[in-house]
């Protein structure tokens, strides 16, 4: 458990840059060479290959050698702890809101039985 903890704070640091977060929707539905990805950018290539390896430490994409070049793919297992945790937290928060509102219907109308489920 605590690995999977590990990796979600892993995810969580490389998605806080916001290039990060660009550079994974550019490469979630297609397999990019480094240049391409960089050219989407303006800031140098090594400033981008930097931030892939941040993002491949963080098991959110893959990198394939083909030759010379470097493709990046993004992984979308790489996601299921931040996925897991953001599900929790949504789960929480409406179990708070249906007790909030069972308690407010409880309060207003004594007798009356919560119909929420």
């Amino acid at each position: 458990m605590i690995e999977d903890e590990s990796a979600t704070d892993d995810a969580f640091r490389a998605l806080a840059e916001p290039r990060r977060r660009a550079i994974l929707r550019l490469v979630a539905t297609d397999e990019l060479a480094a240049g391409e990805i960089a050219a989407a950018f303006d800031v140098t290539r090594t400033a981008i290959s930097q931030h892939l390896t941040v993002l491949r430490e963080a098991g959110l994409v893959n990198e394939r050698r083909a030759g010379t070049r470097r493709l990046y793919r993004a992984r979308p297992e790489g996601l299921a702890g931040l996925r897991r945790f953001l599900d929790e937290m949504w789960s929480d928060a409406l179990d708070v809101g249906r007790r909030l509102v069972e308690a407010d219907r409880a309060a207003g109308e004594p007798g009356l039985e919560s119909d929420v489920a």
